[in-house]
């Protein structure tokens, strides 16, 4: 072996650290770090490997087995991504192979697919010793040959079918094998171009002549030079579509070939982009106010002293133009942006903005993009260091930025940016943060409420703060009413769930020409269905919660696994028919809204609503420009949408937000509450806000009353001082999952057991969480409190060392699921 003839792998995996594999003297020249790798793992599998680093000699471990094939001379992942991938594995409690899994776009990542074909040594007149879907699928393969267990599902609407495939593997019928699967697809173009050199006039005279008599060809010939500017010496010959070339000329797709026939005209393709690159004439920047101006200078002088600044803007008051002059400045110094957004809601009329202002140097990048879009994207910014702005949610923190110079982390409070399942379980907020520290970058955090943490580190001094406490150009704070909803209902007033004074508010509005948001988190059509007469209520057989009902599938829906089940017309219990639905979700307020307000166009955001890439556009596109009177919405309609021409915003049960069995209970309603209001009143009138409640003396209530920042700050702070909790402490949630309830129970106590003896007093638990039961999984919790002084890393250790110990000792343990939430938001 040559030296350095071995290389660490990073496989995407749940699997901790990398894997070392041997390289063929032939491949030794073609690989560098941060390539992408073809490498076989376990007895069939093939998986696409990045190389993360070269070693003269093999572990004395275990055998290493050979590179199979190295797909990228250069790499499709820089060195400071690399180091950002460990820094998210060792902060957040995960592995690498599982940054690297959530990091890369799915179309660079070539895997091995399992498929089976028939076995030919299986003698036919032994179908009799198969199933009837057995010999279906047996039928089905020697008809189409060799299928996907995804692509048999989809022939025979059969499920289970690895389990399905594995019987006939064993009663010899079938065989499996795996077949290496790309999924990036460069999309393509036609192009013709002469088929002589610029600057040959013989050529050219030779080509007119020999099309001479025939006047399509001539045509053809005359309009392929006028498309690629040919004859422009001033100009750099322009690549021309076939299909442009035959609309233009009017002519048919036999002339063409007619022409390349005789040598005139050849036809090549090339690779085109899928979004679109023709040149934008950019606007100037918007004008600033005298408020903006000074926000924006006080944003300049604080990134001298520090890295990280926080933009604490009321509702409206015009932080993105201020975003918008900061990003100016740092492209012009030839860096990258990056600008994130808790929402893909959001980039909609966010890119519209920017598009005016920045052009084709504006990158947007999220989840709804396709595989083959979102490698687009990856590959622009490997290849080029050209200053970009990329406007994108969470996931647009891992791309390959070369020139970082500032992260905009609008919205910074939300908890849209924390990352639940699967791992990492990161906050895109802090990870972009650590991400510009590694760039030598800044970070400017916005917020009209932001997060408790944020604003503490803002006023202590270890981020900069500036405030910009006026609205632009000189919108009023919108009005808040409080109605109490317990009352209304005692008088027997209510219209369903709308209280008379929503209903005359938002009937104003409609008189006067206005628009009005219905704000609801809950989706569907209602929360539950209940038997009147026995009081049962259908609940999820995988997941301990009560089922959904959505009236367009008219079917119930478990909203934690997505199982969807038939409405009952009896009851299962009594056999009684006096199953009913009870609560309100969107689509049942949706239903209310049009028959309380005929002839007025209503739509509806939530996540049933959006599932199609273009879904959030069409709506906000719809309402923005007035073809719609009334949105009613979940929290999607809460986040930095400006509608102009909104004068009410309703809040059906503001109680939802705030009954919830957790520390941040309060701060999500306060931050949901406070932001939906601002969508009101966002221009000259002044808006107004009804907040349905039955709790109108809670205080988080009258903070969202008087628009009082402050005010719930103080009060929260205090309480998580009290308390122990964050900014004060720092928490680590050790989420712990069993088949087996009674199992897991006595598998918690045990690990909780050796937690108290290492951290003491610090571990709390374990307990069940509000839903203790998820796809056939029993949930249990602990948590870990710790000081701010002590060290995350040295704790990361001990928690690694422990589960690694226990799992070695106790061979029961394995059975358990055991993940951390770090940082748990």
């Amino acid at each position: 072996m040559i030296p350095n003839s071995f290389v660490e792998v990073v496989l995407p995996l749940p699997l901790g650290g990398t894997f070392t594999y041997s390289l063929p003297e032939a491949m030794a020249q073609q690989v560098s770090m941060g390539s992408r790798v073809i490498v076989p793992f376990g007895k069939r599998k093939f998986y696409t490997g990045i190389v993360t680093g070269f070693a003269p000699v093999a572990p004395r471990e275990y055998q290493v087995k050979e590179v199979l094939h190295v797909l990228d001379r250069l790499p499709i992942v820089r060195h400071p991504q690399l180091k950002f991938w460990e820094w998210l594995a060792d902060y957040y409690l995960c592995s690498i192979g599982d940054v690297y899994k959530a990091a890369i776009p799915s179309g660079l990542k070539i895997e091995s697919e399992t498929q089976m074909e028939v076995n030919p040594d299986f003698d036919a007149e032994d179908l009799g010793s198969l199933t009837e879907r057995e010999v279906m699928v047996y039928q089905l393969l020697s008809t189409k040959g060799k299928l996907s267990a995804k692509d048999i599902e989809k022939e025979t609407g059969f499920k289970s079918i690895p389990v399905l495939m594995q019987k006939m593997v064993e009663k010899g019928a079938a065989i499996i094998s795996e077949t290496l699967v790309e999924k990036f697809r460069a999309k393509k173009e036609k192009c013709v171009r002469v088929a002589f050199k610029r600057g040959d006039d013989e050529a050219m005279q030779a080509a007119f002549a020999a099309v001479k008599g025939a006047p399509k060809q001539e045509k053809l010939l005359m309009t392929l030079l006028q498309l690629s500017q040919f004859n422009n010496r001033n100009k750099l010959v322009t690549e021309v579509p076939q299909t442009l070339l035959l609309e233009r000329s009017g002519v048919t797709s036999t002339i063409l070939k007619a022409m390349v026939d005789k040598g005139l005209i050849e036809r090549y393709t090339r690779e085109i982009s899928r979004f679109g690159m023709a040149e934008v004439e950019c606007a100037a920047l918007p004008q600033l106010s005298e408020a903006q101006q000074q926000a924006l200078s006080d944003v300049h002088q604080a990134f001298r002293d520090k890295g990280i600044v926080l933009l604490h803007g009321v509702t409206s008051s015009g932080k993105t133009e201020v975003y918008a002059h900061a990003i100016d400045h740092v492209l012009r110094q030839g860096n990258q942006v990056l600008y994130l957004v808790p929402e893909i809601a959001l980039t909609t009329q966010l890119t519209a903005r920017l598009k005016e202002f920045f052009g084709n140097r504006l990158v947007v990048y999220h989840s709804k993009f396709s595989d083959n879009e979102r490698v687009e994207i990856w590959n622009r910014l490997l290849h080029s260091n050209e200053p970009l702005v990329v406007v994108g949610a969470r996931s647009a923190v891992f791309l390959p930025f070369a020139k970082l110079g500032l992260v905009v982390v609008d919205e910074e409070h939300d908890q849209s940016y924390k990352q639940f399942d699967p791992a990492p379980r990161y906050n895109a907020r802090d990870s972009a943060i650590m991400l510009a520290h590694m760039h030598g970058a800044k970070t400017l955090l916005g917020s009209a409420t932001p997060a408790i943490e944020t604003y503490y580190k803002a006023t202590t001094g270890k981020y900069g703060l500036v405030t910009l406490t006026e609205r632009f150009q000189g919108a009023q704070i919108p009005r808040i009413e409080v109605i109490d909803l317990g009352k209304e209902w005692k008088k027997r007033v209510m219209r369903g769930s709308f209280s008379p004074r929503m209903i005359e508010a938002v009937g104003n509005a409609m008189t006067e020409g206005k628009q009005a948001i219905i704000f609801h988190n809950r989706r569907g059509f209602a929360p539950h269905a209940l038997c009147r007469q026995c009081q049962y209520i259908p609940k999820c057989k995988y997941c301990d919660v009560s089922l959904t009902y959505h009236k367009a599938s008219q079917s119930l829906v478990c909203h934690y696994c997505g199982t969807h089940y038939s409405y009952p017309e009896t009851c299962p219990v009594c056999q009684s028919a006096t199953i009913d639905v009870v609560g309100y979700g969107t689509e049942r307020i949706e239903d209310e809204v049009e028959e309380i307000f005929q002839n007025r166009k209503v739509l509806r955001m939530d996540l049933d609503s959006t599932r199609n890439k273009s879904s959030y556009s069409d709506i906000i596109e719809q309402f923005s420009e007035h073809k719609s009177d009334i949105l009613v919405g979940t929290q999607m309609v809460t986040k930095g949408l400006d509608f102009g021409n909104v004068s009410v915003v309703g809040v059906m049960n503001a109680d939802a937000l705030i009954n919830y069995p957790d520390f941040r209970s309060n701060e999500r309603a306060f931050n949901m509450l406070e932001q939906v209001s601002g969508r009101a009143g966002r221009r000259e009138e002044t808006g107004l806000v009804l907040v349905q409640t039955r709790e109108p003396e809670h205080p988080i209530i009258k903070f969202v009353e008087n628009h009082d920042y402050q005010g719930y700050y103080q009060h929260e702070l205090a309480e998580r001082q009290a308390y122990g909790y964050p900014p004060f402490t720092r928490l680590v949630y050790i989420n712990l999952k069993h088949r087996n309830e009674r199992e897991l129970d006595n598998l918690a106590l045990i690990y909780s057991t050796r937690l108290r003896e290492l951290f003491g007093n610090r571990v709390y638990g374990p307990t069940k969480p509000p839903v203790a039961r998820v796809q056939s999984m029993y949930l249990r919790q602990i948590m870990l409190k710790f000081e701010l002084n002590a060290s995350m890393k040295k704790i990361k250790d001990i928690l690694r060392e422990l589960q690694g110990s226990l799992n070695a000792s106790n061979p029961a343990m394995r059975s358990m699921m055991l993940n951390y939430d770090v940082d748990p938001y």
